[in-house]
């Protein structure tokens, strides 16, 4: 799915890398548990998280992820935005609540991350 496609989905806000909305992605993780999103996220996967600081992007950067949505209306500071713009990734506001953002994108044909047993 285009990163375009998730953007219209969500009703989201792009506040960086608004001129790479045609990456495409696999899947979708969401969490706000870093170490899961380290264990288990590949680079073809968009994050969603209620969790905002510069760790998510420093986490972002090193598995190489397009973009990452923040649920439930917060905002990014500069310095996140800053971050995220040196790194190339795609920073994303929704409004709805992580499940819900969750759901629509599921919905949508976006599958999530398979975990092994």
């Amino acid at each position: 799915m285009k990163l375009r496609d998730i953007k219209s989905t969500l009703d989201a806000e792009v506040f960086c890398g608004g001129e790479q909305l045609d990456r495409e992605v696999d899947h979708a993780f969401s969490s706000d548990l870093l170490s899961d999103v380290l264990a288990f996220v590949d680079s073809r996967t968009v994050l969603l998280t209620g969790l905002i600081n510069t760790q998510v992007i420093r986490t972002a950067e090193l598995i190489d992820l397009p973009a990452v949505i923040f649920v439930r209306n917060k905002k990014p500071d500069p310095e996140i935005i800053r971050l995220a713009r040196q790194n190339r990734i795609i920073i994303m506001c929704t409004k709805d609540a992580m499940y819900t953002a969750s759901g629509k994108l599921y919905a949508s044909g976006l599958k999530g991350i398979k975990i092994a047993d």
